[in-house]
């Protein structure tokens, strides 16, 4: 009755697979560049996107189907910033779009919770592209002087934190 739903649930669990995958990869190489503030957001997006992963499993397996736990796509290779943000902005783009469709067509298949579950999604990606965007916003307002301050806020938080030298 519901394996429509169950083939939706499981297209969006490995593309949040894929997104959890990806985010982790961009928080690592920021993390390794000095750049903190980005490397906690792709970080936190990461964790977001495994709770997705979580309540679109529980849903899968109310239904009585099997979780798919393949990502939908693999990892890109980015390590230049405003290439890793474009790349973040247009996966949560296309995924609010993808799961305001599969809500309606949920809903046309008379499953009104999964439909619920998309739609409670789209918002959630939403709020990630909007954070992605203004990212993206601020390298354009502020360039390469918006990664410097990170990287210099790095240096100064760990040389404040570094024991004095004993005399």
């Amino acid at each position: 009755m519901h394996e429509k739903s169950i083939v939706l649930l499981n297209k969006a669990l490995g593309d949040e697979l894929a997104a959890i995958h990806q985010y982790l990869y961009f928080h690592f190489h920021c993390d390794d560049q000095g750049y903190d503030l980005l490397a906690a957001l792709f970080k936190k997006t990461a964790i977001q996107e495994m709770a997705h992963v979580e309540r679109l499993a529980d849903r899968i397996l109310f239904l009585k189907g099997d979780v798919d736990m393949t990502p939908a796509v693999k990892v890109q290779p980015l390590r230049e910033v405003s290439k890793m943000l474009k790349l973040a902005r247009g996966m949560e783009k296309e995924s609010a779009a993808d799961y305001n469709k599969w809500a309606r067509d949920c809903s046309a298949n008379a499953d009104s919770v999964s439909k619920t579950v998309f739609e409670s999604l789209v918002a959630e990606e939403e709020a990630h592209f909007d954070t992605f965007d203004t990212e993206l916003e601020n390298m354009a307002r502020f360039g390469d002087n918006y990664l410097a301050l990170q990287s210099i806020e790095r240096s100064k938080t760990r040389a404040s934190a570094a024991p004095a030298a004993e005399a």
